[in-house]
Formats: C-alpha cells, sequence, structure tokens
C-alpha cells in the first residue's frame, strides 16, 4: 500500500493515473488481441488479423487506426499492383509484450479449467516451449 505522502506527490505531480492512461491506450475489445497476434503470431496483414477470435473487419479497422493515432503500431504502404498494406508494431506497441505474458500467464494459473480442456493449471514455458524471461526456446 502507498504511503500517504507518496499519494499526495503524486496527485500534486501527475496529470492522471499511469495504469489508467495505459487501459485508455489497449483497454478497447480487441486491441490486445490485435497486439497478440502482431507479437507472437506476426501478423502484419489485415486479412490475418481478421483471425482474431470474433473480430470483424469494421471493429479491425477501426481499432487499427486508434492503435497508429496512439502510436503502438505504423501503416506502410507498398506501392505494389494491388497496393499492398502492412501494419507494423512500434517500440512503443512491442513494449506491452511483457504485459501479454503476464496476462497469459495469469490464466493458465487462475483460469486454467476455461483454459485448458483438462482444466489442469500451466506455465506459459510448458504451453508455449519458450521462456520469456531469457527469451530463448525451451
Amino acid at each position: 500500500m502507498l504511503k500517504q505522502e507518496r499519494i499526495e506527490w503524486m496527485e500534486h505531480n501527475m496529470k492522471e493515473c499511469p495504469i489508467n492512461h495505459t487501459f485508455k491506450l489497449v483497454g478497447k475489445k480487441f486491441t490486445m488481441l490485435i497486439i497478440r497476434n502482431m507479437i507472437h503470431r506476426d501478423h502484419r496483414r489485415f486479412n490475418q488479423l481478421l483471425e482474431i477470435e470474433d473480430i470483424n473487419a469494421k471493429v479491425l479497422s477501426a481499432r487499427l487506426k486508434e492503435m497508429e493515432e496512439d502510436g503502438l503500431i505504423e501503416r506502410k504502404i507498398y506501392p505494389d499492383k494491388p497496393v499492398r498494406i502492412e501494419y507494423i508494431i512500434t517500440e512503443k506497441g512491442r513494449a506491452l509484450a511483457p504485459i501479454l505474458d503476464q496476462l497469459s500467464a495469469f490464466s493458465m494459473r487462475y483460469c486454467a479449467k476455461d483454459i485448458f480442456k483438462d482444466g489442469k493449471a500451466r506455465k506459459p514455458e510448458e504451453v508455449y516451449k519458450y521462456d520469456y524471461t531469457t527469451k530463448k526456446g525451451i
């Protein structure tokens, strides 16, 4: 728990709660799933991102525009015929990877009955065969 003097300092020196601000950037439905697919599946094209569970083209288009405005992704247009558009995750967007990993670990541990067919809790390394702390396959 924060000490009163810390709370007072924060109220005097901060314009907004950083947690609230982050939720404004990524809290809309599908935003974190778009980031997930861009980071973990290297999805860059609109049609690839349409594979996200329960998303539709209208919502995807709106989220991509918002994410671009917020600096989480960049839109790159290639002058091929037909024109090709790719969405590239920025450093700012990629910085959310550890948050994705923690969300995943939380669900695997505390919501295993909803996540896994056998209902048994697992660690992310067991599922992904990848150690996110060392960034190496296991």
